[in-house]
């Protein structure tokens, strides 16, 4: 299901439309070598579709070699049958490949590369006008590049305003949660003091009518006195039950922060006692997966993140694992920089290492 979703994406299935239109027209090229042609041919269309297909860890890590086989085959293609016409419409596909995985600063100069090896291909096979085809082809290029361009920046786009509403979600969720904790108490508050003090009020006045010899052997009044006591018992284990703060519903709000990330996926442990009811604490713990979230994500091609929170005595511990791998030695950049910051800022800290396999783990320590 995964590979097929890959491949019926817009952008990759054109590309597959355009590999076929050119294998197409290999049998009609006149090259002595059409086995060595088809290989060439199939070889770039495994490394087109390797690149959508890969899981996140390899994608990231075979991305450059994949893109290197391409325009090797490509231009090996153009030097076997440079008569035909087709092969370098690979390239237009190449470069749209280029725009939509590296920064403009990479792909100009790659793709200037490309068609000046191009052109001296189709002049040394005897073009009367090798400049006029590259620059036709250069012009295809251009406008496949900038339509990657533009698909790639409304992706961001897209990415951008899902992490955002999702970390509104989540600030909802715990603002709500933490509403609700201060009406509960509001309320028992109230019952305790207006409540309880006319029901204790009631009960002397019971007693008091009790001492009088006309009404001592009444049932009435000592059904109604036993009932005032039990009354107010009751109120009070109430009070007691509402007082008791299970603490903010942090689950929700972080399954609401990895909702719009297709991968990695949020895996949660956390301990019955490591119960958080200072909604600072709260947005510390919530901004910390965030940001665990979102490298694991970009830089390490993770598929799953765990995260467990337990309690010892009074310090609240966060372990935050992904299966993901960290390419090149572990630099804090500004998004640690800040976690450790606010973690700072409530007398916690925070510990990052490198897993056996080679991904970031994250240990914080918060008072609470």
């Amino acid at each position: 299901m995964e590979l097929l979703r890959a491949l019926t994406q817009p952008l990759v299935l054109a590309g597959l439309v355009t590999w076929a239109a050119v294998a197409l027209g290999l049998p009609m090229e006149q090259s002595g070598r059409p086995a060595l042609m088809w290989s060439l041919a199939l070889a770039y269309l495994v490394g087109f579709v390797a690149i959508d297909v890969l899981p996140g860890r390899w994608q990231q890590r075979l991305r450059m070699p994949l893109l290197a086989l391409q325009a090797a085959c490509a231009l090996a293609l153009v030097w076997l049958a440079p008569r035909g016409g087709t092969a370098p419409v690979l390239l237009v596909v190449l470069v749209a490949q280029l725009a939509m995985a590296l920064p403009p600063r990479v792909t100009v100069p790659a793709v200037v590369v490309l068609n000046v090896a191009l052109y001296l291909l189709l002049r040394e096979a005897g073009y009367t006008q090798p400049l006029l085809v590259t620059t036709l082809y250069v012009g295809f290029q251009a406008f496949a590049a900038l339509t990657a361009h533009y698909a790639r920046t409304a992706e961001a786009s897209r990415d951008a305003l899902a992490a955002v509403n999702a970390d509104l979600l989540a600030t909802r969720a715990l603002l709500a949660d933490s509403a609700r904790s201060n009406e509960r108490l509001r309320v028992a508050r109230e019952l305790h003091d207006v409540a309880g003090h006319k029901l204790t009020a009631l009960g002397l006045n019971l007693r008091l009518l009790e001492a009088d010899p006309a009404l001592r052997m009444r049932d009435e009044l000592r059904t109604c006195r036993t009932l005032a006591g039990e009354l107010l018992g009751d109120l009070r284990n109430l009070v007691a039950a509402m007082r008791h703060d299970d603490g903010l519903d942090l689950a929700t709000a972080l399954h609401a922060l990895a909702a719009p990330l297709p991968k990695p996926s949020l895996h949660l442990r956390i301990d019955p006692t490591a119960r958080v009811t200072d909604p600072a604490v709260a947005e510390a713990i919530v901004r910390t997966v965030q940001e665990a979230l979102t490298n694991a994500a970009r830089h390490a091609g993770a598929e799953r993140l765990t995260v467990a929170l337990d309690r010892e005595g009074n310090t609240l511990h966060l372990r935050i694992d992904d299966d993901g791998r960290l390419h090149g030695p572990l630099r804090e950049g500004n998004g640690l920089a800040g976690m450790r910051e606010r973690l700072a800022t409530l007398g916690g800290r925070l510990a990052l290492s490198t897993g056996d396999a080679g991904a970031l783990r994250i240990d914080a320590e918060i008072p609470a």
